[in-house]
């Protein structure tokens, strides 16, 4: 049965309200006793080393997208499948489990470590008891980190649903991403970008390396971001936005109508199909009349582009670009856009990308962003980019990582994307 997220959270709303309140008596408590013993200290020093580490057990060297990850992710297979068929599932987590952080003592917390001890989060111990203590506080840590979610060491929304997915869904995830990575390794080269939707990043690949990762924004269910295989062939510099058809009458419109300021407010003109330019009074915003008018940003610091667009060949119309919109970057979900990819420091990207035309390094392209340099620069060398559905992989290190299924390919068993 498909995991829907939304409709798992719903069911929370009935006790979300009292534990969450009773949470806070408890931590406002706690911060008391632990102060009073003058342990608080100690332990918040370790909750940075404890995200330290549970990053560096799931950014291993090895791509998301590669043969030995493949490799990888039979092992993977194999372990959960003895799992299920001598346990069938493991315990789900309790209610009193939400809430949970660094300093309680409660029942669900010993039952939390001993579900983190079967995910391998958390060292065996024979005995456990119910203190949520630093060892605990490293396992909630890597258990988020494995799923994408924000590491803050707390039972939180994201974290509960992801610890009630039963053990023989994550089976299944393995098992269809095995099939979708052994697909589409065979494309590729020795250089290559990655754009894995479900975990919103991308990994900018050489000698079968990771050499950067940057977080992303990918398109929302219903505007998807399209897989396919393409390269990218040109990065333009401070660009103009023309705002595509489709957002014009899903959006648009709907902005104008809110605030007939919008347009002026983000520096959007308006031109007719001569070129001549009209002003938003001139637009019929009750009809669908501003469809068929261009609609084109100007560039600078407020583009919805930002300081950067980097093309690549496709059909759909969907590149990859900066934003203005920074603090997307840090939400567990990210995907809002309308199919095209937002990358976190861009400048580092576009650095790896233009390496070979020469006259262009880090501090040059910061500079042409500052400066706002308007000009397109076609790659000498033109780079592999995929995009790609893996929900599901596994590293030399034997972490397994799990996302979302956000567009319900697995749900619908889809392995093969034979039009990518």
């Amino acid at each position: 049965m498909p995991i829907n997220r939304r409709k798992f959270l719903a069911t929370l709303s009935a006790i979300g309200a009292g534990l969450c309140l009773s949470a806070a008596a408890r931590s406002q408590e706690n911060d008391t006793i632990w102060e009073s013993f003058g342990k608080r200290k100690t332990l918040r020093a370790d909750v940075e080393g404890n995200t330290a580490t549970a990053r560096s057990l799931v950014d291993a060297v090895e791509p998301i997208l590669s043969f030995n990850t493949a490799r990888n992710l039979q092992l993977a297979i194999q372990n959960y499948e003895a799992f299920v068929a001598a346990n069938g599932n493991w315990e789900l987590p309790p209610r009193e489990a939400f809430g949970l952080q660094l300093g309680e003592s409660r029942r669900a917390a010993g039952l939390l470590k001993r579900r983190l001890m079967i995910n391998g989060d958390m060292p065996l111990e024979k005995r456990v008891n119910d203190e949520f203590d630093d060892k605990l506080d490293a396992a909630v840590r890597l258990f988020q980190a494995r799923h994408g979610l924000n590491i803050n060491g707390h039972v939180d929304e994201a974290t509960f649903y992801a610890l009630s997915v039963p053990a023989d869904y994550r089976l299944n995830q393995l098992k269809l991403n095995a099939q979708r990575i052994e697909f589409w390794a065979t494309t590729l080269s020795d250089r290559y970008l990655v754009v894995n939707i479900p975990a919103a990043t991308i990994e900018a690949v050489e000698g079968a390396q990771v050499v950067q990762r940057h977080t992303a924004v990918v398109g929302k269910a219903d505007r998807a971001t399209p897989i396919l295989n393409s390269k990218i062939h040109q990065v333009k510099f401070n660009p103009y936005w023309t705002v595509p058809k489709s957002i014009i009458r899903k959006d648009l419109i709907k902005y104008m109508n809110e605030d007939p300021e919008y347009l002026t407010k983000f520096r959007i003109r308006i031109f007719d199909d001569n070129g001549a330019e009209l002003q938003p009074s001139d637009i019929d915003w009750s009809t669908e009349d501003a469809v068929q008018y261009t609609f084109r940003q100007d560039p600078g610091a407020d583009n919805s582009l930002g300081r950067c667009k980097i093309d690549f060949y496709n059909k759909y119309d969907v590149y990859m670009h900066d934003t203005p919109q920074k603090g997307l970057f840090g939400e567990n979900a990210r995907f809002f856009s309308s199919g095209c990819v937002r990358a976190e420091n861009i400048d580092t990207l576009v650095d790896w990308l233009l390496r070979d035309n020469g006259g262009w390094d880090l501090p040059a392209v910061q500079a042409a962003f500052e400066g706002g340099l308007r000009e397109d620069v076609p790659l000498k060398v033109q780079v592999p980019i995929h995009t790609t559905y893996i929900t599901a992989w596994a590293n030399r290190q034997g972490t397994v990582s799990f996302r979302d299924d956000v567009y319900e390919f697995d749900a619908a068993g889809k392995v093969s994307f034979a039009d990518a």
